[in-house]
């Protein structure tokens, strides 16, 4: 017989009654049902259900056990006693008679539970992560991120893609996110990067005559964690394809999110990847608030500045600004406080507030509440409007509000309004999602997929006065050649129309993915990096080996790099990639469990040839 197991604690069935077996694992649970003590041994692969008598001579051994020591039991499969059967478990038509115990590891008072679903504080989780990973939930979210990778490759693998590894450290490059940089010790003063991702890499596979790369690459950005962002380091599918347009690039990528969606959904509906609709930008920032809509929602924005702009209105608070209407699907009947809590919220987001029209039922609202300062006469057969702004309206002024946004009798009409149309519309798009939540609008038992695409090259750029790269800076224009080597800085208006050919996935209200047609001419990259403020000589720095490159020969591609622990965590139906991530950061980047970062001693910095200065105490 083995030295520690004969099977494993998921194994045991009916037809093992009468066999000798051992197992080995942890006490999961510890129960004393008067001198029978029974014990639920746990290991990777499930729970078999023990019990010893007060006479067998391991009971000392077993009676001394606490929850998670490691035990070996050796002895009997039995059947359990009629009543006793316990159908959630695999095992659970038999339990195991322990004739000998050994222990094999003794476990301290524990810090946090493993057996149970209570909430520990984060720090307490991270610092004692090897005890969280043993709980139920989370040693299930893991495994799902396992079987979901494995999916993923084999997906990509079908597809013809080849799975190549790209070097972790490299140079600086300016891509969007803080690097961290690793000093070297053969070349003092000089710095290796992390790789925010492998873009330069990847690109220089394409340009190498390979086709149709990917990995499951890890990539690292020195920038602020949140729910749905891992502090530090994350991972995503990268792949890049030789000779591609864009449409060859979605024919390629939905059918793998798809078919992984649809292999763990669990019953949930997907979105077919011949049907992923494709919503230019422009339109997704006005009917969704947002460049990553929750297709889930069915609630639109509108554009109603003209209305508010006109002579027959006199709500000076929208005069001459961006008016964005969210309607509210049956929310007309809400009590005073709905509206109230949404104002304090939208407050609480910096803006003024959230207008707002309720629309009721022309009979309901005569016989209830004629006569009241806030309602208007009646404006339209079946409806009646109110509320503190719909008075400073005209009656057509109403019925053309009602048209364009679509609301009826028994709904409601939010408004967000600012002299900047992008806040206008960041504030709308967070009350569609608050709205859709609240009313109970958005479906749980489906993905809904999109492509985002048509990103704007370019953005300005407020705080330094100057045109940025709005998106990757990597990405051919949408633009005749000639003409764009030809721009220059009196070009403003034109520059900042230019489209890309950059591309988003969404699912669900998460970005998933994003991914571009490279720019694969080194005239038209230096251009684009000219037109954001860059110098010639900088980014033939910057971007030396990929210039380079480029000078010999290279092919039109393009790809993309959908992000796995978001992928895992809309599957395994959490909200904080921490569930579903092995060994995660806290949300300000500190290792609890390895205590890192930490000092390094002085032999350490002598041989880097580095020096600390702390920051002055304010």
């Amino acid at each position: 017989m083995h030295a520690y197991r004969t099977h494993t604690c998921g194994q045991l069935r009916k037809p093992d009654v009468g066999k000798e077996v051992r197992l080995s694992g942890w006490v999961n649970r510890r129960r004393d049902h008067g001198g029978l003590i029974f014990i639920d041994l746990r290991d990777h692969y499930g729970i078999t259900q023990c019990v010893i008598t007060p006479e067998n001579p391991a009971f000392p051994v077993v009676d001394a056990a606490r929850s998670e020591w490691v035990m070996t039991f050796t002895g009997k499969v039995v059947d359990r006693l009629e009543g006793t059967v316990n159908p959630d478990l695999p095992s659970g038509e038999v339990e195991l008679r322990i004739e000998t115990a050994t222990v094999q590891g003794r476990a301290l008072e524990l810090p946090l539970p493993v057996f149970g679903d209570q909430e520990y504080p984060e720090e307490t989780r991270l610092t004692y992560r090897f005890l969280d990973l043993r709980r139920e939930r989370l040693h299930k979210n893991i495994m799902l991120r396992a079987n979901i990778i494995t999916s993923l490759r084999r997906r990509m693998i079908q597809q013809g893609f080849t799975e190549f590894q790209t070097p972790i450290l490299t140079a600086s490059s300016p891509e969007g996110a803080r690097d961290f940089l690793v000093p070297s010790r053969r070349y003092p003063g000089q710095f290796y990067a992390l790789p925010q991702a492998p873009q330069q890499f990847k690109q220089l596979i394409m340009v190498a005559g390979f086709d149709r790369y990917f990995q499951i690459a890890p990539c690292f950005r020195d920038e602020d964690g949140r729910a749905d962002r891992s502090p530090g380091e994350f991972y995503q599918l990268d792949l890049e394809m030789s000779f591609v347009t864009q449409d060859d690039v979605f024919a390629a990528v939905a059918p793998v999110l798809a078919g992984v969606f649809e292999e763990f959904a669990n019953g949930k509906t997907v979105t077919p990847p011949d049907q992923f609709p494709r919503i230019p930008y422009a339109e997704a920032m006005l009917k969704y608030g947002t460049d990553k809509p929750d297709l889930r929602n069915p609630i639109h924005i509108v554009d109603v500045s003209e209305i508010f702009d006109r002579a027959d209105v006199e709500f000076k608070a929208f005069k001459n600004k961006t008016v964005r209407a969210i309607p509210a699907p049956g929310a007309g009947p809400q009590p005073r406080s709905f509206f109230d809590k949404l104002n304090e919220w939208a407050r609480g987001e910096g803006a003024a507030g959230l207008g707002y029209i309720q629309f009721e039922e022309e009979i309901q609202a005569t016989a209830e509440h004629l006569g009241d300062k806030f309602y208007d006469k009646q404006v339209s057969p079946g409806w009646v409007a109110r509320g503190p702004i719909a008075k400073f309206l005209s009656e057509d002024a109403q019925i053309e509000l009602v048209k364009k946004s679509g609301v009826k009798a028994g709904d409601a009409l939010f408004f967000s309004a600012d002299a900047k149309p992008d806040r206008a519309a960041n504030l709308a798009g967070m009350a569609r999602t608050r709205l859709g939540r609240e009313l109970g609008l958005i479906a749980d038992d489906e993905y809904k997929f999109c492509w985002i695409v048509d990103f704007p090259m370019y953005e300005w750029n407020e705080d330094d006065k100057k045109i940025d790269f709005s998106h990757n800076p990597f990405s051919m224009p949408q633009f005749d050649r000639d003409k764009f080597l030809a721009l220059d800085n009196n070009d403003a208006d034109t520059i900042l129309g230019i489209k890309a050919y950059q591309y988003d996935i969404v699912c669900n209200g998460y970005e998933l993915s994003s991914g571009a047609i490279r720019n694969h001419d080194p005239d038209v990259m230096l251009k684009a990096f000219e037109i954001a403020g860059y110098a010639r000589e900088e980014t033939e720095e910057k971007f030396a080996g990929m210039l380079n490159a480029f000078r010999h020969g290279a092919p039109p591609h393009g790809g993309t790099a959908p992000g796995i622990d978001r992928i895992v965590m809309l599957l395994a139906g959490e909200e904080n990639l921490r569930e579903v991530t092995m060994f995660p950061m806290t949300q300000s980047a500190q290792d609890l469990l390895m205590n890192a970062p930490s000092p390094a001693n002085a032999k350490q910095l002598k041989e880097l040839h580095l020096r600390v200065v702390y920051p002055e105490k304010s």
